[in-house]
């Protein structure tokens, strides 16, 4: 027999497949992939689609701005409580974070496929007219996808853990919160804070900014795997200094993002096993 995440979970794949939200999103980015892909050459007065390399880089920032957004919102609309829904759920013989789990994972299934559709799109069009030169980039930006993913599918569960119907436009707005200080906010913070420092203090702060904040995390391992340190600013100037090379970072940054993932979710368990619902 199957074990109950993985039954949930199928559930919950099934109904984020059917979603109009996941569609829409599978097709948007798809456009969006490939408009990337032609984007380089049209702006530099050529013609016909960037190889893997450029369009790689070109995504990352794409991935970045769109992955997190989604996942929240569909993240959030997914899994703040319906009352009769919850109600006759959370009456079966399974722990409340056994049901949460398991449409987190069905929800992230749904969302990496979606995803997938893009990527794939993208790749096979690139691969026919350019060639595969480049490819392992553009594989490196699709797992970085993946991660964020992973990160703010966590960060909605535990936003919308022990949330019921009446409260889905306040969570909502509480995520757009969330990915607008994530995105935006919090590197202008940093940089201003560390402007205003001496330069040894500075450097403290611009790599404790990259290891906290998961967009800046995965950002720099992913141009770190792309383009060494040559795409870097002086946030992830800093951060390699301090760890020493690109090992150290890799590994100080694939631990911030795997506790980006873990912690949320362990304390989103907590919260509805807490909750009134």
């Amino acid at each position: 027999m199957s074990s109950p995440i993985l039954l949930f979970a199928r559930q919950e794949r099934v109904l984020a497949v059917r979603s109009r939200w996941t569609q829409i999103f599978a097709a948007v980015f798809a456009v969006l992939a490939l408009a990337v892909a032609g984007s380089g050459y049209i702006l530099t007065g050529g013609s016909g689609l960037q190889d893997f390399s450029r369009t790689a880089v070109s995504l990352v920032q794409l991935v970045l701005y769109v992955v997190p957004l989604t996942s929240l919102l569909i993240g959030v609309m997914a899994l703040v409580a319906d009352r009769g829904a919850t109600e006759l759920l959370f009456s079966q013989p399974v722990g409340r974070g056994t049901i949460l789990l398991g449409k987190v994972l069905g929800l992230f299934e749904a969302l990496v496929a979606a995803q997938g559709i893009g990527f794939g799109a993208a790749g096979l069009v690139i691969f026919a007219r350019a060639g595969e030169d480049g490819v392992g980039g553009f594989l490196l930006v699709v797992l970085g996808s993946v991660a964020a993913t992973a990160v703010f599918l966590a960060i909605a569960a535990l936003l919308s853990a022990g949330a019921s119907g009446r409260r889905r436009a306040r969570t909502l707005a509480l995520a757009l919160v969330v990915w607008f200080a994530a995105v935006a906010i919090f590197d202008v913070a940093a940089l201003g804070v560390a402007s205003l420092l001496p330069s040894g203090a500075a450097s403290r702060v611009l790599i404790v900014g990259v290891i906290v904040n998961p967009v800046d995390a995965l950002r720099t391992g992913v141009l770190l795997g792309i383009q060494g340190t040559a795409a870097f600013g002086a946030a992830s100037l800093a951060f390699l200094r301090f760890t020493k090379g690109s090992l150290g970072a890799g590994l100080a940054l694939g631990a911030s993002v795997l506790a980006w993932v873990a912690v949320p979710l362990i304390l989103a368990v907590v919260r509805i096993r807490r909750a009134d619902v």
